[in-house]
């Protein structure tokens, strides 16, 4: 036998393997789907950011993108469907010190949660929110999502929907979010630095990504595979820094307008309770440790 058959070959890491549960591998992610773009890429901003993640937590709902809590290799939970943002909250509140991001998808944070989102946004509570938008439900058969454009098909709109979608940056921005950006999963390096910087902020930042479902939107609308829809992004994804969110909205593969369209500091749930009851109390008042967990030293 020679040498090199006895030699043992063994495959590189890969670069965020550190940052996932490697014993859950292969996900369940359909082939072309983009959420594992999206964690690829929430992934290199956690590595590159200087994140103490020992203080890093992550919590998702129900759906497809639910399943990054059960493979980011960080403190997660996995909460019920729609109820990602409170208790999330809940765990911000408990623990202040701690980096709390909710990463879910638009059915879970937009649909049944959405009153969730709302009130958090409201309340500016220090959470980073990532909603992969893929415009369906796409774990459980395709029906329509609060997303879903104006005429796309879904299994329960055969006949194209007739709902008017949400808005999703301007919901976030009317509502009080102090930092509000869109991308696809085709800007890897642009939604990276998106992450990178809302890592850095407090106060409830929001950002959407539209990522492709070749199994049931793609499928249901004839819009072909995954690579179709990323060409697609390609084609008609435009630019535009600070615009109005009043003028985001999606239409039915029509032009997809992505950037940080707010980004601005304001005192956050925390700040706002701690200054209250110090005018309130006065010297009685015992303040809550410092937000943070987020940047070493």
């Amino acid at each position: 036998m020679s040498t090199l058959m006895k030699t043992e070959v063994r495959p590189e890491e890969h670069p965020i393997a550190p940052f996932l549960r490697m014993d859950r591998m292969p996900h369940i992610w359909c082939p072309t789907c983009g959420i594992g773009t999206v964690v690829k890429c929430y992934a290199t901003a956690l590595g590159s950011s200087g994140v103490d993640l020992d203080k890093a937590v992550i919590v998702s709902g129900i759906g497809c993108t639910g399943r990054v809590a059960g493979y980011m290799k960080l403190d997660a939970f996995h909460s019920t469907h729609g109820r990602a943002i409170p208790f999330a909250t809940g765990l911000k509140l408990g623990r202040p010190e701690l980096l709390v991001t909710v990463f879910s998808g638009d059915g879970d944070l937009a649909g049944i949660g959405g009153n969730h989102f709302i009130h958090a946004a409201r309340r500016n509570m220090d959470l980073l929110v990532i909603l992969v938008n893929n415009f369906i439900y796409g774990m459980t058969g395709g029906q329509n999502a609060p997303t879903t454009p104006l005429t796309a098909k879904s299994s329960t709109m055969p006949f194209g929907n007739f709902e008017r979608p949400f808005n999703l940056p301007h919901l976030a921005a009317s509502c009080g979010a102090t930092y509000v950006a869109r991308w696809t999963c085709l800007h890897i390096r642009r939604l990276t630095k998106s992450f990178q910087e809302a890592l850095k902020r407090k106060g409830f930042r929001f950002i959407e990504v539209i990522a492709p479902c070749s199994t049931l939107y793609a499928r249901l609308n004839k819009l072909g595979t995954g690579l179709n829809l990323m060409r697609f992004y390609h084609d008609n994804a435009e630019i535009r820094h600070g615009a109005d969110t009043r003028e985001l909205d999606i239409d039915f593969q029509q032009k997809l307008v992505c950037g940080k369209f707010v980004d601005e500091e304001r005192p956050t749930f925390l700040d706002m309770m701690q200054e209250h009851y110090r005018r309130v109390l006065g010297d009685k008042y015992k303040p809550m440790p410092p937000e943070g967990g987020m940047i070493h030293g």
